[in-house]
């Protein structure tokens, strides 16, 4: 993904290769995956990852964006971030090399549940904290619209991710937010809150270790009909 000179944000194609090759990773670990067919994703946001064909989604090891792909005589590639960290994959037999323009994707629609929350929250944002105060719903970014951007009593920016049922899913769809977010120098620093009816386990220990608050929220509380103080874990 890339901004041309009109400011629109360009979209790379998404790569897909099926091929035999080994990877090893060196950063703060190293990690080494020897010979096996694997599925390698180079995403138009930059990031790398490889998978094998009983993880679900969940990738063996990648490289998230801002990193850069080298090709060496298109048998080496190392995926390296601003961290110095490396993705070294060697390839050894490709059997499969596509390019595909996807374009921008209009995000998950939500349910009306989660939609009402949206609206409820927005329209009470002080349950939030004292001194906090709405900037917009539906705040627009390159990788989809943020739920709800506010400021808190200290004037800090904060992104709230609303949910159903939080999971990890949500959470690292908030760590992406906030990844674009804290770019740009007007709103920095930028602070997530993972909201949600019920929030899973996984997803709040990872919320935890992430800094990201989490918030569960009653929703018959939000609507006036029992007692409007959300639980904040």
């Amino acid at each position: 993904m890339a901004c041309g000179a009109s400011g629109r944000v360009a979209f790379r194609p998404m790569r897909l290769v099926i091929a035999r090759c080994s990877v090893d990773y060196a950063g703060r670990l190293t990690a080494h995956l020897p010979s096996a067919p694997r599925l390698i994703l180079v995403k138009a946001d930059g990031s790398v990852s490889v998978h094998a064909d009983d993880r679900a989604y969940k990738p063996l090891n990648w490289m998230s964006p801002p990193c850069t792909l080298k090709e060496a005589d298109g048998d080496v590639w190392t995926v390296e971030n601003k961290g110095g960290e490396k993705l070294i994959i060697t390839l050894e037999e490709v059997m499969h090399d596509s390019s595909h323009e996807l374009g921008v994707d209009p995000g998950l629609i939500k349910d009306g549940v989660e939609a009402h929350l949206q609206e409820l929250l927005a329209d009470r944002i002080e349950t939030l904290g004292e001194g906090y105060s709405l900037i917009r719903r539906e705040y627009p970014t390159a990788i989809g619209p943020v739920d709800i951007l506010c400021r808190d009593a200290d004037h800090r920016t904060v992104a709230v991710e609303i949910k159903r049922r939080g999971e990890i899913d949500g959470v690292e769809q908030l760590t992406r937010y906030l990844e674009l977010l804290n770019r740009d120098p007007h709103l920095a620093p930028v602070k997530g809150v993972f909201a949600a009816q019920e929030i899973k386990p996984q997803a709040r220990v990872l919320a935890t270790d992430r800094g990201i608050d989490c918030v569960v929220l009653d929703y018959d509380a939000l609507r006036g009909i029992e007692d409007d103080k959300l639980r904040l874990f």
